[in-house]
């Protein structure tokens, strides 16, 4: 006889991808709730380590010296060696001092007219922006420094519309910049001629800003670093250059007028202490001078008067020293990184968003203010 089969079932159940999940969620919560009641605490659940996940790694978790630290020495010959540009604006009526406070900010004749042999004093019908550059050395390090004079602005008894020509000049900076920078073999470092900073000169008339004033900081504050400043400020008294500073900075407010620096680009909590200093000084009320005088047997610069010599330097005289330490010593790198990052940042996207809607080459577009025309665009193409 064939003995007859039986099929035997086993007990043992099939698990699916969900129940194993559903298993391991349980165990975890469980070995949590034991962990609780172990230490009273709540404690987070055991994470896998993440092998991509950055640390940092401080010097005292370092086996030993690196040389990391060197690389600042690094850049600084190589800065050392190449030199850096800074091109400085100033702008105002004649009489005003520029030249003279150019001279005392630098501790040179770098001023057009200082340079100039044969310089004659006169009033020129149009704004015709002149610039003459200087290559100034101090302890090895090297800087070409550009000082842009604007000889006829505020002059004419017609100020109207005397703003073009610097925007102009701006503007033609930075699509000068920008075409060195579509070339197909461009050049190892690009020649900087951007306008870095433009300091205003305002009269000491101890009133208000007057429409010329609010008409070019409003239209010049979009497109370059404005640095507003009273010259002359030892005609004022100092209850009275209180009251005039007070009254400058309302009218800024009230027109919407952005001068430097910007409360929206302080990067960090330490810049925005620093520039709130600033900013309750802005605008300075400057005196400048190439003169020297003995004051206690010591040399200073100074301006002679019947009454004794005020001492340009001394900040119990005038904020001069204020407006060095903040164009030079302080943010000369911070203004040609706002140039750089903002002001000639927004021109590029502005004109390269035109080219691309208009269908156009770079070359193809006129500028604001009518640079370039369509006929050299066309012979370009």
């Amino acid at each position: 006889m064939i003995p007859q089969t039986r099929s035997l079932t086993t007990s043992t159940p099939i698990y699916t991808t969900q129940d194993l999940q559903l298993e391991v969620e349980v165990e975890a919560s469980v070995q949590m709730e034991e962990r609780e009641g172990e230490d009273g605490v709540e404690q987070p659940p055991l994470c896998p380590i993440d092998p991509n996940t950055q640390g940092i790694i401080k010097g005292r978790d370092l086996f030993g010296y690196v040389g990391i630290e060197a690389v600042l020495d690094q850049m600084r010959r190589k800065t050392m060696k190449a030199g850096f540009e800074f091109n400085i604006m100033v702008v105002g009526q004649s009489g005003l001092g520029k030249s003279t406070l150019v001279n005392t900010l630098f501790k040179s004749k770098v001023s057009r007219k200082s340079c100039t042999p044969n310089y004659e004093e006169k009033i020129s019908k149009t704004v015709n922006l002149q610039s003459i550059c200087h290559v100034i050395e101090e302890k090895g390090v090297k800087m070409k420094l550009t000082v842009i004079d604007t000889p006829g602005f505020g002059d004419q008894i017609n100020n109207e519309n005397c703003w073009e020509p610097i925007v102009k000049y701006v503007n033609e900076q930075y699509e000068k910049y920008l075409r060195e920078e579509q070339h197909v073999n461009r050049k190892r470092r690009i020649p900087d001629t951007r306008v870095h900073c433009c300091v205003y000169f305002l009269p000491a008339t101890g009133h208000r800003l007057r429409p010329i004033d609010v008409e070019f900081m409003k239209r010049l504050g979009h497109i370059v670093s404005i640095v507003p400043v009273i010259a002359k400020a030892d005609t004022l008294t100092m209850e009275e250059r209180l009251e005039f500073k007070q009254r400058i900075r309302q009218d800024l407010e009230a027109n919407g007028i952005r001068v430097y620096p910007q409360k929206e680009y302080d990067e960090d909590a330490e810049d925005r202490i620093l520039n709130d200093k600033i900013r309750e000084n802005i605008p300075f009320a400057v005196v400048g001078t190439d003169k020297e005088h003995q004051v206690n047997g010591n040399k200073v610069l100074g301006r002679k008067t019947k009454w004794g010599i005020i001492e340009v330097e001394n900040v119990a005289h005038c904020e001069f020293a204020n407006l060095r330490d903040l164009l030079i010593r302080s943010h000369l790198q911070d203004l040609k990184d706002v140039t750089h990052n903002i002001h000639y940042e927004t021109y590029r996207v502005r004109r390269l968003n035109e080219s691309n809607a208009n269908g156009l080459g770079l070359s193809a577009l006129s500028l604001e203010n009518g640079t370039f025309d369509k006929n050299e665009a066309e012979s370009q193409l």
